[in-house]
């Protein structure tokens, strides 16, 4: 099978110009090793010859030997003989999602493919962001480098993505915090006394359950099906416990995927604002759109005690470690005070970074979302073959199915697994109080290679396991979720 590659004439067109005083053979190394860093010269794939690039970008023959040569010490190129020059990454396999992404090195092997964690790569210009960031980060050396709120940029961005969603927002009601699950564990302890009943969507993401556990709150799981949600159910369970806040994902909701359409939240909001809830809405997901379906409007635009958490971990980059919560007014004063108890502020690079990023676009890049989109028609092409019986809705956006196994042994399942290389998450570990060993969570944000040999893995497991008993006889599978 003949090797994929990327022409010259195509390096030609992704590389930025020349920087006036940097060695051509420099610029070259450093351009095309971004290429390969973003993704957009993917790992593996073979680069053109010394003499087209050579004739494609009109340097030196000696320019292009001596960029491949530092490239290839770097660790993002390496000679093969008979294929020539292959792009690579210096964490080798590990960007294909192997290994325990989660986890310290060395707690699982480098060959384990981990589906586990449902983030992907950095997109295309991600490093460009960093430099652009970095450029402007000496105008704030001068301050103390606190910025409770964050930094003002930074909140004229979100706000106005707000504002573009149907919902008004001025950046005074935007908090920047370290991640969306910061920002729920900060607004769930700000806004509810230990004891108090917290409405929690069962399965959910795990971290924000165990978040609002932490807080001493007494858990009202509200069950949620692979389609979705049950509107006589919500508000029956809503009136009966009036919860004094609910933590709910209603757009492209983890880990089912479904999103939640506009009749159903203005009937969800209602039912909130007679029992005196305050809703915390996480919309990590929310830009993770692949496919169209109609937009709905954030629950803020009809429940006004709603707190809206967003993040940059899922539409962009989980190593920024950056998010937001948009608050109403009457509840900035709980939340500030509550921050300042935290940790003061998020840290002013990323934020910079973000704000780079966002001004270019809210929104999945492109190509990563063509990616997904391609890394989950693998998916579902393959997981017949791999699990007989197995069913499941396909989302229009997120990352990740919600697959209901044939029989209720997704625990045991994920400690077949590991047997095998592969780390899956049961769905006991999404349920709010217990059950779900019908389902399991699979993500499908690498690329389709590494999705095929998981989907091979997965189905060796799943025949391993057949004639067991039910029993896991105290076994328990990997624990940590993303």
């Amino acid at each position: 099978m003949p090797l994929l590659g990327i022409t010259a004439s195509r390096i030609a067109e992704l590389l930025a110009s020349p920087s006036p005083g940097v060695p051509a053979y420099r610029w070259l190394a450093e351009g095309l090793q971004l290429l390969i860093a973003d993704g957009r010269i993917p790992s593996g794939y073979a680069l053109p010859s010394e003499r087209r690039l050579t004739e494609s970008l009109a340097v030196s023959r000696t320019t292009v030997t001596k960029a491949y040569s530092v490239l290839g010490e770097a660790g993002f190129l390496t000679a093969r003989q008979g294929s020539g020059h292959l792009a690579t990454l210096p964490a080798g396999s590990r960007h294909l999602g192997v290994g325990g992404a989660l986890l310290p090195d060395g707690e699982v092997a480098e060959d384990f493919l981990d589906l586990t964690c449902a983030a992907s790569r950095a997109p295309a210009g991600t490093a460009e962001a960093y430099a652009a960031a970095v450029a402007k980060l000496p105008r704030y050396l001068a301050g103390t480098g606190y910025a409770t709120g964050g930094l003002p940029e930074l909140r004229e961005l979100i706000a106005a993505r707000y504002a573009e969603r149907g919902l008004p927002t001025t950046p005074d009601q935007i908090m920047v915090v370290s991640g969306a699950l910061a920002g729920v564990s900060l607004a769930v302890r700000a806004l509810t006394r230990p004891g108090q009943p917290v409405l929690v969507e069962t399965p959910s993401y795990p971290n924000a359950i165990d978040a609002v556990r932490r807080s001493g709150a007494r858990l009202i799981p509200l069950p949620v099906e692979p389609t979705g949600w049950d509107p006589e159910l919500t508000t029956a369970t809503i009136e009966t416990t009036k919860p004094a806040a609910a933590v709910m994902i209603l757009d492209f909701h983890n880990p089912t995927g479904s999103l939640m359409p506009d009749a159903q939240r203005a009937s969800l909001a209602t039912a909130l604002r007679r029992a005196g809830t305050v809703a915390i809405i996480d919309e990590t997901m929310l830009e993770v759109r692949l496919d169209d379906p109609p937009t709905p409007l954030p629950l803020a635009a009809y429940l006004s005690r709603c707190i809206l958490v967003g993040s940059s971990s899922k539409s962009h980059w989980g190593g920024l470690r950056t998010g937001w919560l948009r608050v109403p007014r009457a509840l900035l004063p709980r939340l500030l005070q509550a921050r300042i108890a935290d940790d003061l502020g998020a840290p002013f690079l990323e934020q910079l970074v973000l704000t780079e990023m966002l001004s270019h676009s809210a929104a999945l890049h492109p190509e990563r979302r063509d990616e997904l989109r391609a890394a989950r028609k693998v998916m579902t092409d393959r997981l017949p073959e791999a699990i007989p019986g197995a069913s499941w809705v396909v989302p229009a956006g997120g990352l990740s199915l919600w697959v209901g196994l044939p029989a209720a042994r997704a625990s045991q399942l994920a400690i077949a697994a590991q047997k095998v290389g592969l780390l899956i998450s049961p769905g006991p570990q999404f349920a709010a109080t217990h059950g779900l060993e019908r389902f399991i969570r699979l993500p499908y944000k690498d690329p389709a290679p590494a999705i095929v040999e998981a989907m091979s893995r997965l189905g060796r497991a799943w025949r391993s396991q057949q004639e067991l008993p039910s029993s896991t006889r105290g076994q328990r599978p990997r624990s940590v979720v993303a």
